[in-house]
């Protein structure tokens, strides 16, 4: 029979047993008639204050969350099985301050951390900058409207967290949207994984992702890359090595050396721009302009162009979801991407500012993720 947990247009049709909840602000725990519960606050002297003070319990009382500065706000804590099938959220405040994590099962290890910005797929948006996201994974929607679409099986407790690493207070709107049923012995847990290096430094590989060990697949990358040269810069080649293609017990890191390297890759992309679906530079030759684009499993929906003022390096916000054509692994995965651009005499080692975000599905347990990085280094200036 159905599961009702991942769903989609070929099983729309078919009944099962699951049973729909959702977590808001107005319903914290999810659960079946919780919501639109809380009481209108009053003053000192007891007469109703806030957005509802006219209208009374279950008309608007508490459409968000504020996030102290320094605090931690969990979003959700659900009892399994079951499947996050859809998360909305609209937070305040610098993206880059606001952390995401999931938990599965009880792991102390999350599964997830990242940047609330970084994680739809918007890490050069703010509350003030919007760019249009139209995917099947991750949509944005005016104004900046975070929707994820990607399936969070889980089978005895999920946890999701938000922590406030800044210095003023956060307000967020969210809505977690489940199912709960069994969830079927083959299904994966969802990851995804933060990582940033500014300056790159001369001649070494930038590291998407390392360190992953167990079975299953690789879905889906996005970037966030400052140039810090003029010129082309996107000629560099992804690679994912794959099941003993790295050395046992050694990094990615420690494996490939500068230009180039004892280890090879099972999987060797041709160029930047083509793995983000895209061709000879982004570039449309008419206008000879960067053209952003945005479809199901690929796209550029935001570039930062330099506007003569403060705005004075060119960035790129890329996606490439791996829906249809997942990478597959059964003991190990790490991926890499190089540096490149064009000078004069050939190909230019480069030293960008690079961010990114891995998505993969595994069994458990989650191996340890690298620190995220403080506050000071995750900041885009």
């Amino acid at each position: 029979m159905f599961d009702g947990l991942q769903c989609n247009m070929s099983n729309l049709s078919q009944l099962s047993k699951a049973k729909t909840r959702s977590i808001c602000a107005e319903n914290r725990s999810g659960d079946k008639g919780g919501g639109g519960r809380a009481e209108v606050p009053l003053d000192d002297d007891g007469r109703p204050i806030g957005p509802a003070q006219a209208l009374g319990r279950g008309w608007k009382v508490k459409p968000s969350d504020t996030i102290a500065a320094g605090a931690t706000l969990e979003l959700a804590n659900i009892e399994g099985p079951g499947c996050i099938q859809h998360i909305w959220m609209t937070p305040t405040g610098a993206y880059r301050n606001l952390i995401l994590r999931f938990y599965w099962d009880g792991q102390e290890q999350p599964s997830v951390e990242c940047s609330v910005g970084d994680f739809f797929a918007s890490a050069f948006t703010s509350c003030e900058v919007f760019a249009q996201i139209s995917s099947q994974a991750v949509c944005v929607n005016p104004g900046n409207a975070f929707n994820c679409y990607w399936p969070m099986p889980f089978r005895k407790r999920c946890c999701v967290t938000m922590s406030n690493i800044g210095d003023a207070d956060a307000t967020l709107y969210y809505q977690i949207d489940y199912a709960l049923n069994d969830v079927p012995e083959e299904t994966a847990y969802f990851h995804a994984q933060f990582r940033r290096v500014n300056p790159l430094p001369y001649g070494k590989v930038y590291t998407i992702l390392d360190g992953v060990r167990g079975h299953g697949h690789y879905v889906g990358t996005y970037m966030a890359w400052g140039m810090n040269n003029c010129g082309w810069w996107g000629e560099g080649e992804i690679k994912f090595y794959i099941d003993g293609d790295i050395p046992d017990g050694k990094s990615v890191d420690e494996s490939v050396a500068e230009h180039g390297g004892d280890c090879f890759p099972t999987i060797n992309g041709t160029g930047t721009e083509d793995y983000f679906c895209g061709s000879y530079g982004f570039v449309d030759h008419q206008a000879k302009q960067y053209k952003e684009y945005t479809t199901a499993y690929a796209g550029v929906p935001h570039i930062v162009r330099p506007d003569g003022l403060y705005q004075s390096q060119t960035r790129f916000s890329m996606y490439r979801w791996h829906i249809t054509d997942p990478i597959r692994f059964e003991q190990d995965l790490a991926v890499t991407i190089q540096a490149l651009g064009w000078r004069a005499d050939g190909l230019l080692l480069l030293q960008d500012d690079i961010a990114s975000v891995a998505y993969w599905y595994q069994a458990l347990p989650t191996a340890t993720f690298p620190e995220l990085p403080q506050k000071k280094y995750l900041e885009i200036i």
